[in-house]
């Protein structure tokens, strides 16, 4: 059978039209960026991502190299912009997947480094201030925003953000972090206008750039910030030397609730704050460590439960572990707590001024201090099965109703 000329040129149109459509290139390097540190690859990169999201997405690939950007990205909607980063390279911004970060323009209330948007991912990538001060730290927009459901950052490191995770400025449900390492300076972790299950692992906030901020961020830092959340499950989440840990509040979406396993903040004055949760869920710490005190303000209304967690003081600073004002019910079980009372005050362990309290088979290890102390405001307490170590010394002002028995006091 033979082909007409006409249906040969047409056949021949279709095969060069289908060679010339090559899809989008993988790398950003297929987009021109050079990764030397010096020029700017932000259009670069923008445009391989812009290309890679108009394909219906796909992974975008960063090879190892240092990627200064001057200005801000875009991670648009189904694209994965993935490095080279498995484990965190401590005090090292020149390996890896590295973008220097410079543009500062508005502080934490700028631009953000990098906004993702719904389902997008951040992997195995590295981001560095080189222009970020040691001594007198410099507000930075935060690194990252989530802006949509499904935002995911999984094997990064912020080697020295001002501020590093915004998923809470605009709705980001069903976030997922795992694998991130950071020295957040100012904030770490922001968490509201999540109205279905976030979830946070792996995430550790550590000195990985220098110890010199320690003290400032001792006195200004915080690690976690969590509003507005309906069900945030949080695993081996650690922060250091942090003003405060863990801080729970109400915005205009109100509280939310939290499970967090193996959880800790160490060396820190306030290991965990409550402000405000969600009155029928609130939060439960399972095998978490702290280092610091757990303070309760008087709106809250719901319950915070301890299990199987530690208490230990900062020297010279830790006075009381619990400081509880608020009016919903906190439960420590089968918890410990040593290394209070570091001023010598007389200060007890756990001192309840409101609402509810229970503490059930816990050890409080230090002989001749106080433990817990009732106020008049304490509504209901059961305090049974503990060890209290060198003989009970206990106070009940409570006008309410208390249940004490049971507990040893060699």
């Amino acid at each position: 059978m033979r082909v007409t000329p006409v249906l040969s040129a047409a056949l021949f149109l279709s095969a060069v039209s289908v060679a010339l459509a090559k899809p989008p290139g993988n790398s950003v390097r297929d987009y021109g960026a050079k990764g030397d540190g010096k020029a700017d690859d932000t259009a670069s990169f923008q445009e391989a991502i812009d290309s890679i999201a108009k394909s219906g997405g796909g992974v975008l690939s960063v090879p190892r190299g240092n990627y200064l950007i001057k200005t801000h990205l875009t991670v648009r909607e189904h694209v994965v912009l993935e490095g080279v980063f498995k484990a965190p390279t401590a005090r090292s911004e020149m390996k890896g997947s590295t973008l220097l970060a410079v543009e500062s323009k508005g502080g934490l209330e700028g631009e953000p480094f990098i906004t993702l948007l719904a389902n997008a991912c951040l992997k195995g990538i590295t981001v560095f201030y080189p222009e970020q001060s040691q001594t007198t730290p410099k507000p930075y927009p935060w690194t990252v925003r989530g802006i949509g459901d499904n935002c995911t950052i999984k094997d990064c490191l912020f080697t020295n953000p001002y501020a590093a995770v915004d998923f809470g400025t605009y709705p980001a449900g069903r976030h997922y972090i795992n694998g991130l390492y950071a020295q957040a300076i100012y904030r770490g972790v922001f968490v509201d206008k999540c109205f279905d299950v976030g979830r946070l692992e792996n995430v550790h906030l550590w000195p990985f750039w220098t110890e010199k901020l320690m003290d400032w961020t001792l006195k200004n830092g915080e690690a976690f910030t969590i509003a507005r959340t309906d069900w945030e499950y949080m695993t081996n989440c650690f922060c250091i030397s942090y003003k405060t840990g863990f801080h729970f509040l109400g915005k205009a979406d109100g509280p939310g609730n939290a499970i967090l396993t193996q959880c800790g903040s160490d060396v820190g004055d306030v290991a965990v704050q409550v402000d405000a949760l969600q009155g029928h869920a609130g939060a439960s710490f399972l095998n978490g460590q702290f280092m610091g005190e757990i303070r309760v303000a008087p709106a809250n209304t719901g319950p915070l439960k301890f299990t199987a967690c530690g208490f230990w003081g900062v020297a010279g600073r830790t006075e009381t572990y619990g400081i509880l004002e608020g009016h919903g019910q906190t439960s420590f079980s089968n918890c410990h707590f040593t290394a209070w009372d570091q001023k010598t005050n007389g200060a007890p362990a756990i001192h309840a001024v409101n609402g509810g309290l229970s503490v059930m088979g816990c050890d409080f290890m230090d002989a001749g201090l106080n433990q817990i102390v009732l106020e008049k405001g304490v509504e209901a307490a059961t305090i049974v099965g503990n060890r209290f170590r060198g003989g009970q010394k206990m106070t009940n002002n409570s006008n309410g109703s208390v249940e004490i028995g049971l507990n040893a006091k060699g």
